[in-house]
């Protein structure tokens, strides 16, 4: 490595273990255009929200309660 690269003072990446991987997922077009609406007004794009709702499942630990009509 050349001399002029002096790396004493860096710094490890703080995102680094935030890192998104790309997927392809199903999801209703009823459930897309929610998060598309709640898009609109709060700003943030859909995909990003919908990455934040999942985000907030797994921190608190949702369970999924399903039952059948």
């Amino acid at each position: 490595m050349r001399e002029e690269y002096d790396f004493k003072n860096a710094q490890k990446n703080p995102y680094a273990k935030k890192l998104k991987k790309q997927i392809t997922i199903n999801i209703d077009e009823d459930t897309i255009e929610y998060f598309k609406s709640q898009s609109e007004s709060s700003g943030i794009p859909y995909q990003t929200l919908i990455n934040l709702y999942l985000a907030d499942c797994c921190e608190n630990k949702k369970q999924l309660k399903v039952s059948w009509a």
